[in-house]
């Protein structure tokens, strides 16, 4: 039986309002649940970076639209596409959340949110460590996202959906409630007993 479930898909499908949904359905129920999602910041219609937000309620950024081309600056900075990423404040913020959930008893079983592990957060070596200590924790369920297969492969995304406790769901937005159908056939009880409140107003 799948351990982690992780959903993946192209960008704005809806993946990071699903893990919203779920999370708050969740939180709801009772279950013990933290982690983080990535959200998208606009000024004027117009995107020009990301922040990510713990469930905790603290907020940082995670990217933006680089405001200089000069070449010199750019090889000193983490950057996909468009975006520098601020390695730091994305540190910050999602090291002690991660270290809290690796730190906790095996006897209290909880879920994890990881959205996302993508190019921006695959820059920190730390995060990676701590992503494969959640995974191979024996009380925490990870409910994460991925990005689907394009260009040079990621390590650790690979070597996550090669994972024989993973199960990895390529979402479609009008697939939300036969997804999540298939889901609660293959999760652990804890996290079971949450998704089945939600699966109908999903």
């Amino acid at each position: 039986m799948s351990k982690h479930v992780f959903l993946t898909g192209p960008p704005g499908v809806g993946k990071t309002t699903l893990i919203q949904k779920v999370t708050q359905a969740l939180k709801s129920s009772g279950v013990p649940i933290d982690g983080f999602y990535t959200q998208e910041v606009r000024e004027g219609g117009r995107r020009t970076g990301f922040d990510v937000v713990t469930l905790s309620g603290n907020r940082g950024p995670l990217s933006r639209v680089s405001p200089s081309s000069d070449s010199s600056a750019s090889r000193r900075e983490y950057r996909v596409g468009q975006y520098v990423v601020d390695l730091v404040s994305f540190e910050q913020l999602v090291l002690p959340m991660l270290r809290n959930v690796n730190h906790g008893g095996d006897t209290e079983k909880r879920i994890c949110v990881i959205d996302e592990i993508g190019k921006m957060e695959l820059f920190s070596q730390p995060f990676i460590q701590a992503v494969r200590q959640t995974l191979a924790g024996s009380g925490t369920v990870v409910l994460g996202t991925i990005p689907i297969p394009k260009g040079k492969p990621l390590d650790l995304v690979e070597e996550i959906r090669s994972r024989k406790d993973v199960k990895v769901f390529n979402y479609r937005y009008w697939e939300v409630c036969s997804l999540w159908e298939s889901c609660l056939h293959r999760m652990s009880p804890d996290l079971k007993r949450g998704l089945i409140s939600i699966k109908q107003p999903l």
